[in-house]
């Protein structure tokens, strides 16, 4: 009976083969009519059919590395190759002169294409996810808090308060966790600047907490379940837009002569925007202001903790600086100036850190580059990481080493804060608060990284320990809420 069993059901098995197989060859058929014959990079797409090789790509690993999967698949098919990433047949381009052309060719040839869980999380007039003209609109109103913040005197003496504020509470620690320690730095500047908030204001906590719980969730697995960091995230995400409306409404009630100077007075006063956009560029404000710079002085710092000789030397800098300047003269923006080595140092970390690892494009026309084709529609990738550490671009390239960009500016082999239409528009000021909070680290403490810890990509920089650091003062410190001393 059992033999007669099996022979009865071995059509239907055979048919259900068939069927499977039928099924995977149209599948993958369909996906190849995507892929002209000729020209397309190499590569693999992965399996199965969505997924491709996205969870191999996201891997985690040393910001300062391309990381196992670029390593693998540039010895294997070069520069330039195909995959299938974030649910999208996708080019990634390691190559300098690629990723040039697509950042110089945005609107043009290439679009910025985040994936959809993206704009769920950042909501969709987020300045990050917006093409276009919303696009231009919205970045202009970052470029005027850049502009603002460095022509007013008030900011970088927030800045170097805020420093010596946060380095006095150091005074009985032997341990600093650096890493969180420079996002308070950093999100107290920011909401100060953006929203006239002090940092004991229990608002700006309240705004913390849930920027906390936001990063999280940013990168996390994109499935809304009650409970997952992405759920969390999205949920703190509406509760810092509503805190944030609450006081756009606040303040809209103020007579013009009580207004407060600061960034939100500036949007106030814009009739072309309506709550919801302002709520959102407040969000990305406080978003680029907060984490980016955090990460960047984080990366500074252990860098230098490395590199005994380049920490000396931004010493020596910073101390020539000190001399010629009158007792309690806050820093301005001449001394920033002459902080050259201090570029440098700032420079390598963002080379060798790599605070932004790539970034989502798509091509919005077929794309012809050095011999290879690109279809319209396919996402494209221009990863960052390589070309920072690409040693046929930079001498040693995995060697932190700020004296290579002596004599020479950043040229196009160089782009941690992307490029074109999109250049972040703070960078500059993400510069000047990372010089002005190392001149008084640099003068005041010493300090070595506790066990091992290093920069991890997930793909945003996070430090698997949270950067623990040893602190040292030095005999010499400065007085409290003085932002200047002599030092003999």
């Amino acid at each position: 009976m059992v033999g007669i069993g099996v022979l009865l059901l071995l059509p239907l098995l055979l048919a259900t083969s068939l069927g499977l197989v039928l099924a995977f060859v149209f599948l993958q058929s369909l996906f190849l009519k995507q892929e002209p014959i000729n020209n397309l990079p190499h590569g693999s797409m992965g399996w199965p059919f969505q997924l491709g090789e996205t969870l191999a790509f996201l891997r985690p690993h040393q910001s300062n590395t391309r990381g196992s999967f670029l390593d693998d698949h540039c010895s294997r098919y070069g520069k330039i190759f195909k995959s299938h990433l974030f649910g999208c047949p996708t080019i990634v381009s390691c190559d300098h002169e690629l990723n040039m052309f697509i950042l110089q060719n945005e609107e043009k040839l290439f679009q910025c294409s985040y994936p959809k869980p993206i704009h769920g999380i950042l909501g969709k007039h987020s300045l990050l996810v917006v093409v276009g003209d919303v696009h231009k609109k919205l970045r202009s109103f970052a470029l005027s808090l850049a502009s603002t913040c460095k022509s007013k005197p008030e900011y970088l003496h927030d800045i170097e308060k805020l420093a010596i504020s946060l380095m006095e509470s150091w005074k009985e620690r032997k341990e600093v966790m650096f890493y969180e320690e420079a996002k308070k730095f950093t999100f107290n500047l920011i909401v100060k600047e953006i929203l006239s908030m002090e940092p004991e204001d229990p608002v700006a906590s309240k705004i913390l907490k849930d920027f906390l719980t936001f990063m999280k969730g940013l990168v996390s697995l994109p499935i809304y379940i009650p409970g997952t960091p992405y759920a969390k995230a999205v949920k703190a995400r509406a509760r810092i837009s509503s805190t944030v409306s609450s006081i756009i409404k606040e303040r809209e009630k103020v007579d013009v002569g009580l207004k407060k100077g600061d960034f939100l007075d500036v949007l106030l006063s814009n009739a072309s925007l309506n709550d919801e956009g302002k709520v959102s560029i407040v969000l990305d404000l406080l978003l680029g202001g907060y984490e980016t710079t955090s990460i960047l002085m984080a990366l500074t710092v252990y860098f230098l903790a490395h590199s005994p000789h380049a920490l000396e030397h931004l010493k020596e800098e910073h101390e020539a600086i000190r001399k010629y300047k009158p007792e309690k003269e806050s820093l301005n923006w001449e001394d920033y100036k002459q902080m050259e080595f201090t570029q440098n140092v700032i420079n390598e970390a963002l080379r060798c850190g790599n605070v932004v690892k790539f970034v989502h494009r798509k091509a919005i026309k077929d794309v012809n580059f050095k011999g290879y084709f690109i279809p319209s529609g396919w996402k494209v990738l221009p990863i960052f990481t390589a070309v920072h550490l690409d040693p046929s671009l930079h001498e040693n390239a995995s060697e932190f080493n700020p004296w290579r960009w002596v004599g020479q500016a950043p040229g196009k082999n160089f782009s941690p804060f992307g490029g074109g239409l999109r250049l972040c528009p703070g960078a500059e000021l993400a510069k000047v608060e990372t010089a002005f909070f190392l001149h008084h680290l640099v003068l005041n403490y010493r300090w070595r990284t506790k066990g091992e810890d290093y920069p991890l990509a997930y793909p945003y920089v996070e430090f698997k320990r949270g950067l623990l650091l040893e602190m040292e003062p030095l005999e010499t410190r400065l007085p409290e809420g003085n932002p200047s001393s002599d030092r003999r």
